[in-house]
């Protein structure tokens, strides 16, 4: 793509902007680099391995991924046999490490990171150098004493040699013979020897060797001779030193050249890493998203932003290449045309170097061979062209060079010369381009270019939208709507007399005034229009939000009642329990009395058990609930959607869905169930303030469903809602009266009651398991249910 487009288009500043996010030299050269791609597969590519990175900095923000240095020049070096020195080594070493770590990080999360593992398998093995190294190199680029076991020894004869002399040098300072010649009672060092500081006058006080003296003359550094053999044997175990040093270094370097060329594919690798995890860190500063990418030369921007201003510039949306190839945007100056033309344009660069967009979700940007864009003041002071030129000459290669696959950005077209000739001109290169099948969008001022998007296929007009009441740009695209110069209110805006103003209108034609008139009266019903409309979106999210309320209001309801209903079976449950077992006790103890006892004693004893039989019925009725309520008897006249009802044939409660229709059906929601019935069959819900409440005495509640419920029921006849309705209620009974196992007869028929039964007790919290009949008990026409 051409360098000259890409930098009309402002690719470069984002470039610029990328690169502050990259933490390593390679990593800003690849960006340095970075071209659009022409092949769809290496852009999408390109497009996932960003997107994980942005689900890396999301799931993993602390991951370390840095750590690690360019040492791209120190490989190639001891490549060639180079040596280097402790500090490079080190660079070295912290670079191994960090190939390890990062390498290692991605290993334990393939699974969740692909392409970015796929990237880290490349950081290579380096695990016999990097311990060599470290074992040798100390942090900060120290060779460590224990490199070699030579090293080792010379060191330490070297510094129990040093030790000697500093000794001995200290027995001389502290001298009372000697303080008064010496300038200062420390030990220096001078030319790799140890020296004392002594005054010039007192020369000859001290023997020893003079090895240097300040800047004044007025002190000497002098080497005692006491001390000179010593000083001759330390300045020996350093040259030794030294040696055993470089031959350390020259190793490990040798070492680090053997892997040269496997250390320079995992820099390489890093870089990536590096380039992959910018332009990730770039994508979340701009709360950017991966585009789709079609194989088609189309668009579809949604709520698209210009990258490099700021998050609170005004978003746009374009489409091109469905409903039309090419865009005319008009409107006034100042008033975003260019910022829209730019925004266009370098979203598809940065969709095809494999950035991420700043667009909502679900933006499609197409393939496009070419982006060619004629956008700004290209005046050549140096080729003596005039704006008009400079344009002119890039349009003609964008004619030479465009075809059905290339998107051309054309800024204010035709402009810088006569507006008759000027509006002539344009109107035949957006012809040419047409027949080229190029995809286009172009801003300009012309009036007779609207009216061009109105006469061929496949042209849109655009503008962007203009405040009549601020007087003020709102910068929003709008697209299907020609726009007006505004060049009268703008001119106001910016100061200039309103009588210049009100003659200048005078120059208008009665028809140019019309028109413009029309047009604005246009744009007013527009605006207004649309002010409806999100009036209208709004009251729709709310009545929305309200209809979610409610539905979790209703769940949490229905949920609160089978949690009383499971806890009052419970309760009952175990009050029988009890009760039983002291009626069989009581039941037991007569028994024994009327074999023993007298007429008269008997007589007593069953007097006493019927007193005892009564109190435990007491007992259980203290206990009792008091949340049954009698619902009233008279059918609902009329109902809407959200209304309670009760429906005594079934014994149920629920929720109007939907109004009677001509038949007079309702649909009701029943718990799980959504059923169909008559309106003359429902009643209105009792409430606590309208219900009558009746004292229901769980014990009386057990042994009435114990003595009414049957363990079979029977639907055949049903239709599928009346039968499960039936069904969830039964279930509710059966539970009450304690029945473990029960029957559900719904024939065999064409099977779908047995089907939506079968599929309701799956769900059913009540049903432990269920199976179909067995012979004898009514084959695949009844189902056996277990209950809990």
């Amino acid at each position: 793509m051409d360098e000259r487009n890409l930098k009309r288009l402002e690719f470069d500043r984002v470039k610029e902007k990328l690169a502050e996010f990259a933490v390593s030299t390679p990593g800003r050269e690849l960006i340095g680099d970075l071209v659009p791609f022409s092949n769809r597969d290496e852009i999408v590519n390109a497009l996932e391995e960003v997107t994980e990175g942005r689900e890396l900095l999301r799931l993993d923000p602390t991951a370390r991924l840095g750590g690690w240095n360019d040492v791209r020049q120190q490989a190639r070096r001891c490549e060639r046999g180079a040596l280097l020195d402790p500090q490079e080594l080190w660079h070295v070493l912290q670079t191994l490490t960090a190939c390890r770590q990062i390498k290692n990080f991605f290993s334990e999360r393939q699974d969740s990171y692909t392409r970015l593992n796929e990237i880290a398998m490349g950081l290579g093995s380096f695990k016999d150098l990097e311990k060599m190294i470290a074992s040798a190199i100390a942090p900060g680029g120290e060779v460590l004493d224990r490199a070699s076991e030579r090293l080792f020894n010379i060191r330490r004869r070297l510094a129990s040699a040093q030790q000697r002399i500093k000794d001995r040098l200290n027995e001389i300072i502290r001298s009372t013979s000697y303080q008064k010649y010496l300038q200062d009672p420390i030990v220096t060092m001078r030319e790799g020897r140890y020296v004392v500081p002594v005054k010039q006058e007192y020369r000859s006080q001290l023997p020893g060797i003079v090895h240097d003296q300040s800047a004044s003359g007025a002190t000497l550094f002098i080497e005692p001779m006491p001390v000179v053999e010593a000083n001759n044997e330390v300045r020996g175990l350093m040259a030794e030193e030294k040696q055993e040093v470089t031959r350390i270094l020259t190793e490990l370097s040798a070492a680090v050249g053997r892997q040269a060329e496997e250390l320079l594919y995992a820099l390489e690798n890093l870089a990536r890493l590096d380039f992959i995890m910018a332009k990730a860190r770039y994508s979340e500063s701009l709360d950017a998203w991966a585009p789709c990418i079609a194989t088609e030369a189309k668009l579809d921007i949604r709520q698209g932003r210009h990258p490099l201003l700021p998050v609170k510039a005004v978003p746009i949306s374009i489409q091109l290449g469905e409903a039309f190839d090419m865009l005319v945007i008009t409107g006034p100056n100042t008033g975003g045309k260019t910022v829209s033309l730019k925004t266009v344009g370098l979203l598809v660069l940065m969709a095809h170097s494999g950035l991420h967009v700043p667009a909502e979700d679900g933006t499609l940007i197409g393939m496009f061979d070419q982006v060619f864009a004629d956008i700004g003041d290209e005046q050549s002071i140096e080729q003596s062209l005039s704006t008009f030129s400079s344009h002119t000459i890039n349009i003609v290669n964008i004619l030479k060079k465009a075809g059905n696959k290339s998107l051309v950005l054309l800024d204010e077209l035709g402009a810088g010369t006569d507006p008759t000739e000027g509006s002539a001109l344009a109107r035949a290169i957006l012809d040419q381009l047409r027949q080229q099948g190029a995809k286009v969008v172009a801003t300009t001022h012309y009036g007779e270019l609207k009216s061009y998007a109105f006469a061929n296929e496949r042209v849109e007009n655009a503008s962007v939208e203009f405040n009549s009441q601020t007087l003020r740009p709102t910068y929003r695209l709008l697209i299907g709507r020609p726009g007006r110069s505004n060049a009268f209110e703008i001119a106001l805006r910016l100061g200039l007399n309103e009588s210049v103003i009100q003659r200048a209108r005078g120059f208008l034609t009665e028809e140019q005034v019309q028109v413009a008139d029309l047009m604005r009266e246009l744009e007013n019903a527009r605006v207004q229009a649309e002010q409806e409309q999100a009036e209208a979106e709004k009251i729709r999210r709310e009545a929305e939000q309200y209809r979610e309320q409610y539905m979790e209001l209703a769940e949490k309801i229905r949920q609160r009642k089978d949690e009383i209903i499971t806890r009052a079976v419970a309760d009952s449950r175990e009050m029988v329990k009890k009760a039983r077992l002291e009626a069989e006790q009581l039941v037991e103890e007569l028994r024994a009395a009327l074999k023993e006892q007298t007429t008269h004693n008997r007589e007593q004893s069953i007097s006493n058990a019927r007193q005892c039989l009564k109190q435990l019925q007491l007992k259980i009725d203290a206990k009792a609930p008091q949340n049954a309520y009698e619902h009233p008897t008279e059918a609902v006249t009329n109902v809407k959607p959200g209304d309670e009802v009760f429906i005594p044939k079934y014994g149920q409660r629920g929720v109007v869905l939907e109004a009677p229709g001509q038949d007079d059906q309702v649909q009701v929601q029943v718990g799980m169930i959504r059923m169909t019935i008559a309106r003359q069959e429902l009643r209105r819900a009792a409430t606590k303030e309208t219900a009558r409440p009746r004292r229901t005495g769980v014990g009386q509640l057990v042994q009435q469903k114990a003595r009414d419920i049957s363990p079979r029921l029977d639907m055949r006849g049903m239709r599928v809602d009346e039968g499960l309705a039936e069904v969830e209620k039964y279930l509710d009974d059966a539970c009450v009266a304690g029945l473990p196992l029960v029957q559900l007869v719904h024939g065999k028929g064409t099977g779908a009651l047995r089907s939506a039964v079968q599929k309701l007790l799956k769900e059913h919290h009540r049903v432990k398991t269920f199976r179909l009949g067995e012979q004898g008990e009514g084959g695949s026409g009844v189902t056996v249910v277990e209950l809990k």
